[in-house]
């Protein structure tokens, strides 16, 4: 199975939120271990913690494009710079395919809401809508830093 598809079966099988699908399908490949990444993106989902904002799936790319700049102070400026021109690309082509980056505009909800979440949950919208953004997000992130081998 190939990366945007497993991301997408973690996002479908609902044993992961969109940003800890997304994070933890590529942190082996980066160095991170599969648990610290399930850890680290668990307050991103429902575009950041429920709030509807940037999609989780955007959110924990950007997380898998600033683990492939690895920090050194050496040339922080150089490859910050080169992370946000990445995030900036990635951003852009997420958004070619969905006009929007926010979460509560990508499912039609608002997951702040409690009334609008039982919703959402009734409907499966998790389940419909999410790991698509999930796979497109990881088939960008494919392309744009040359993971496809």
């Amino acid at each position: 199975m190939n990366r945007p598809d497993r991301a997408y079966q973690l996002m479908l099988n609902s044993r992961t939120n969109c940003a800890q699908a997304v994070l933890s399908t590529y942190a082996g490949l980066l160095g991170l271990d599969e648990k610290t990444a399930l850890s680290i993106a668990q307050g991103f989902g429902g575009g950041i913690a429920r709030t509807g904002q940037t999609c989780g799936a955007v959110t924990g790319a950007v997380m898998v494009i600033g683990l492939s700049q690895k920090f050194s102070g050496d040339n922080a400026r150089e490859n910050l710079d080169k992370m946000y021109g990445l995030t900036q690309d990635f951003i852009r082509k997420f958004e070619a395919l969905h006009s929007t980056t926010i979460c509560s505009k990508l499912i039609g909800y608002d997951l702040s809401n409690p009334v609008e979440l039982a919703e959402v949950r009734r409907r499966g919208i998790f389940a419909s809508v999410c790991p698509d953004m999930v796979r497109d997000a990881s088939m960008i992130l494919e392309q744009l830093l040359d993971l496809q081998k």
